[in-house]
């Protein structure tokens, strides 16, 4: 079992190139192309913040390829990508196809796309219409996530598109092409257990042909903490075995931007070796 990382929260710190370098000499066998850069929404304001990254200049395909042969002339690949959100937002949308021309451009096969959190199945199938066709071209498969909403009266998380095993499937079945495939990220499914859902339940559901790509990160199964794994309440013995039932075969990506936060510039590198460490444990779970 090769291990992953997303590289959005190590880059704020020392920027992509150096990322990339980071994330392979923690001992990764690869990176995930995180490029929320390319439209960073600011929650507050409800706006894009604007930004002269080279991702969002005219040279943005011939970055992307400087680091994957980053990657590569350090021992590692890109995996994986992820799309910039929220996608209801026009300018953020406006950027997934040059998410997947980056993806393709940077060696990535899989580019995570969010659903849009209140459309159906229907709705969504004609969002993602929109770009399987690039997709497709470019060889890349695009991967819709679990999403979750919230209730600020209950104090948990509320349902959203893909958050169910059933919802999920419908979603995929909505679309019916194999260019559209699952990522299941583990702390939004463990979020949903007050609606009778986990990781484990999603994991058979979804089976081996549709879920093709992980977030891992570790919560206290509320809130959406992206934790080091094996710091909070997500047991992750079940979902381990079940991934392995299934015959699971894409990476362990972690996704635990908020562990990385809490660094600083000075030693976010031993933070980067500690994901690192707890990724390989995952591994040789799964493998023994």
């Amino acid at each position: 079992m090769k291990i992953s990382t997303e590289i959005n929260s190590i880059a704020r710190y020392v920027g992509h190139e150096d990322a990339v370098r980071m994330v392979a000499d923690a001992g990764f066998d690869a990176w995930d192309f995180s490029m929320h850069v390319m439209a960073c929404y600011d929650w507050s304001k409800g706006t894009v913040i604007p930004s002269d990254h080279p991702l969002n200049g005219d040279a943005y395909l011939e970055y992307a390829y400087k680091l994957g042969e980053i990657g590569r002339e350090n021992g590692i690949v890109c995996n994986q990508s992820h799309s910039p959100y929220p996608v209801h937002v026009p300018e953020v949308r406006a950027k997934t196809v040059r998410a997947l021309e980056c993806t393709a451009a940077a060696g990535g096969k899989i580019c995570v796309v969010h659903p849009v959190n209140n459309f159906t199945p229907a709705q969504n199938a004609e969002y993602y219409a929109e770009f399987l066709p690039a997709a497709k071209k470019l060889g890349v498969k695009i991967a819709a996530e679990n999403m979750y909403n919230w209730d600020n009266a209950a104090g948990h998380a509320a349902v959203a598109a893909c958050c169910s095993p059933q919802s999920f499937i419908d979603n995929l079945e909505a679309v019916g092409s194999p260019d559209l495939v699952a990522c299941l990220d583990l702390g939004h499914a463990e979020m949903m257990h007050y609606f009778g859902v986990s990781a484990v339940d999603m994991i058979y559901a979804l089976g081996n042909e549709r879920l093709q790509a992980l977030h891992i990160h570790d919560n206290d199964r509320t809130h959406d903490n992206h934790q080091i794994p094996f710091s909070m309440d997500i047991d992750f013995e079940p979902i381990v075995k079940a991934l392995k039932d299934i015959g699971y075969n894409g990476y362990f990506t972690l996704e635990a931007a908020g562990y990385i936060g809490k660094y600083s510039s000075d030693d976010v590198k031993g933070g980067v070796k500690k994901l690192a460490a707890a990724a390989r444990r995952l591994a040789e779970m799964f493998e023994g």
